[in-house]
């Protein structure tokens, strides 16, 4: 399993928990295909869970100049971002801190021939340990088989814990209370005490539940490590001379041109120059529909071209595609702790020590003050060392948060943390811009209509068409876009800066322009002023065609709204939530376009600072979130408890100014976003007082004697799977 962080000092209770998961990143990378800068990679062979990564991390901290440390623990490798001259330094430090470290180059995954030697080992060992059990039960009582009897334990506890006794040791000698310390104590003083049976099966069982919430855990961390699969390793690119030619994908510079067949996936970015096609772009995006791409449209690593073949020029390299971009936003939101981790690890360090502490004490005072005696007294000690261990607790938090950051990437959804995942569930109000938010952001021709209050003839929009193709106004444009007709020839064009354009066509001049150029050759009337009226109060900007005699047609564009808006704003009412808009635009646009989407709160013609102050304004009734660009509004979004972007796949800039990413621009990722908060804490309670309150009736029934050392590994074992397998179903969230 990799972890992987920016580089930085980390104090927290890795040393508490051998097979837990903490202040590290969880990377999506995997060891076969180190993210690249990662030049130094070494093999670490007493390094297979989270207590040597912490001290590991902790040797490593007087290194400035690293800048990111990756940890595949699976594989037992460590990757180093680090200048070149500092590697020996490296090194040394981690060797100084009791560990060897083994240059590599290449494939540094677990090699699947040990991985089968361990669960024979494993297997083993709990085989010799049921032996051990069954001699201690129905073996005749004499010094042979009693000596068989241990010899079988000591075997079984051989085979099974022998990395977790040397690291106990040196744990212990280092002052350290981690699980193995707890593990090596509770071990030696069973088989001292006579114990020897459960001390077999207490370090098998152990063992063996370490390496099951180790593959549960990097199940979480495969979820986003699969992302890296999405990009195919070669491309086929195009050469000088004409042919065509694999190349690997990393080596692919910007500008080249690449095939794609139908069927293939896209190794990089790029713009489309040859062929049509639908693209199927729900592994970057979410969307649920392939795409149509044509000449001219962005196309995306790892998503899927469905029909026709494709020619693109490459836009980024390897290492910077959009894909590249959602794998290193979601390896940054798993390096940072969220709240209720952060309080789980401290809780963790205090409690471990404390059942030490604990356990000492039954074990020299239960003589003394209980009348057990000191075989017994010392045995109550030892189950409680064992219950002492925190793993369920410590791994509950960070493989939910995990499995709920993959949950969300795989839905077109880059939260930025674990903090943002908690804390969007304590939303009261959400703030929505409204052009590109909540409407297209593009003019689009809605309606049209004569004085008359007919339908515009066919040879009217052909004039119309006409003009506007020869136009480069946006509004002309739309005019044109959405008009079906031929257009007739243009002689004589000219365009009137404020006003619009004219233009001779079947002999006569016409002009097609703004209200005010219509009133300045008074060709208004009633009818026409009432027309204008009419949709001017639905904010659309109005078009009239006017020919020598009189206006012919009025053509209302406007910005649409999107199809997820409606649906988004009732999914936040629904919750209980309040959607304001805010927007720039003037109070008849917004509202009527609030109406279309059923938002009753407005504040318009506001500048980005008005709108950050709204934002202010809005944060007395409790947490907002902001939905913006992420350009404009990016005030208003650091503002805000989350700022949601609605960047879409290319949006660099969007990328950069929000707390939460909406990849394919769809308005009802953010009630889902939502949604996943809420389900992420209530599992995250879940398993809190799964783990607290197993260890708590075991702890009761440790003091009153009635729990014996099967029992508690058993507690451990089972608690630290039931929260991981909890954690896990978020992996199943489909909003």
């Amino acid at each position: 399993m990799s972890t992987e962080a920016p580089h930085a000092s980390h104090h927290h209770a890795a040393d508490a928990c051998c097979h837990g998961d903490h202040d590290h990143h969880h990377a999506p990378a995997t060891a076969a295909a180190p993210a690249p800068g990662y030049g130094l990679r070494l093999r670490i062979p007493a390094m297979d869970c989270a207590a040597e990564e912490s001290e590991i991390r902790a040797a490593l901290d007087a290194l400035p100049e690293i800048a990111r440390l990756r940890f595949d623990l699976g594989a037992r490798v460590l990757a180093v971002d680090a200048p070149t001259e500092r590697w020996p330094a490296v090194t040394e430090a981690i060797e100084k801190a009791g560990f060897e470290a083994q240059p590599i180059e290449g494939d540094a995954a677990p090699d699947p021939a040990e991985r089968r030697r361990e669960m024979i080992r494993l297997a083993a060992a709990l085989a010799l340990a049921c032996a051990a059990e069954l001699l201690h039960f129905f073996a005749p009582g004499t010094i042979a088989w009693h000596v068989a009897g241990m010899t079988v334990a000591a075997v079984a506890i051989a085979l099974a814990g022998t990395s977790v006794l040397r690291k106990g040791w040196k744990a212990l000698l280092a002052g350290r209370l981690n699980i193995n310390a707890l593990m090596t104590v509770a071990v030696a003083g069973a088989f001292v005490i006579g114990q020897w049976p459960e001390a077999a099966m207490v370090m098998a069982l152990y063992s063996l539940a370490e390496l099951i919430e180790a593959r549960a855990v990097q199940r979480a961390r495969g979820a986003i490590a699969s992302l890296l699969a999405l990009a195919p390793a070669q491309a086929e690119v195009g050469q000088p001379d004409g042919t065509w030619a694999l190349m690997d994908a990393r080596a692919v510079p910007v500008g080249a041109r690449v095939r794609v067949k139908p069927g293939e996936r896209l190794a990089l970015d790029g713009h489309v120059l040859r062929g049509r096609s639908a693209v199927n772009q729900a592994p970057v995006t979410g969307e649920s529909l392939p795409v149509d791409k044509r000449p001219g449209d962005e196309v995306f690593a790892g998503t899927i071209n469905d029909s026709g073949a494709l020619e693109f020029e490459v836009t980024r390299p390897a290492g910077d595609t959009v894909l590249a971009r959602i794998i290193g936003a979601v390896e940054d939101a798993q390096a940072q702790h969220a709240p209720t981790q952060r309080f789980v690890d401290r809780f963790a360090a205090v409690y471990t020590p404390a059942v030490f502490v604990l356990a000492l004490a039954v074990a020299l005072g239960g003589p003394w003050l209980a009348g057990w005696t000191w075989p017994a007294a010392v045995y109550k000690a030892l189950v409680l060392l064992v219950i002492a261990c925190p793993c369920a607790l410590v791994i509950s938090t960070p493989v939910t948060v995990v499995s709920g950051l993959a949950a969300a990437a795989r839905r077109g959804i880059l939260i930025k943390g674990g903090v943002y995942l908690e804390q969007a569930r304590r939303l009261k109000t959400i703030a929505l811009d409204k052009t590109g938010t909540l409407t297209r952001g593009e003019p689009v021709l809605v309606a049209g209509v004569a004085p008359d209050g007919a339908a515009p003839s066919a040879h009217v929009a052909r004039i119309a068409r006409g003009l506007a193709a020869r136009s480069d106004h946006p509004v002309s444009k739309a005019i044109a876009a959405g008009l079906a007709h031929e257009p007739l020839p243009v002689d004589d064009f000219g365009a009137q800066p404020g006003r619009g354009v004219h233009g001779v066509v079947g002999g006569q001049r016409h002009v097609l322009g703004n209200h005010r150029w219509i009133e300045e050759r008074g060709q208004c009337s009633p009818a026409v002023e009432a027309h204008l009226d009419a949709h001017q109060a639905q904010g659309r900007t109005m078009t009239l065609l006017a020919g020598e005699n009189g206006v012919l047609a009025l053509y209302a564009v406007a910005d649409t709204v999107k199809d997820s808006s409606r649906q988004a704003v009732a999914g936040l009412k629904a919750m209980g939530i309040q959607p304001v808009m805010l927007t720039g635009d003037n109070p008849a646009t917004a509202r009527s376009i609030a109406a279309q989407v059923g938002i009753d709160r407005v504040e318009a013609e506001l500048l980005p600072e008005d709108k950050l102050r709204a934002v202010e304004r809005l944060a007395a009734d409790g947490p907002v979130g902001m939905v913006g660009d992420g350009v404009n509004d990016s005030p208003s979004l650091a503002a805000a408890a989350i700022g949601f972007s609605m960047g879409g796949a290319g949006t660099d800039a969007a990328r950069e100014a929000a707390d939460v990413l909406i990849m394919d621009d769809d308005l009802r990722k953010v009630p889902e976003t939502i949604r996943l908060s809420r389900r992420t804490h209530a599992v995250l309670v879940q398993n809190i007082a799964l783990a607290l309150g197993i260890k708590a009736v075991f702890l009761l029934l440790a003091l009153r004697g009635d729990a014996s050392m099967w029992m508690a590994v058993f507690a451990d074992m089972g608690a630290s799977l039931l929260v991981v397998a909890n954690g896990l179903r978020l992996l199943r969230w489909r909003g």
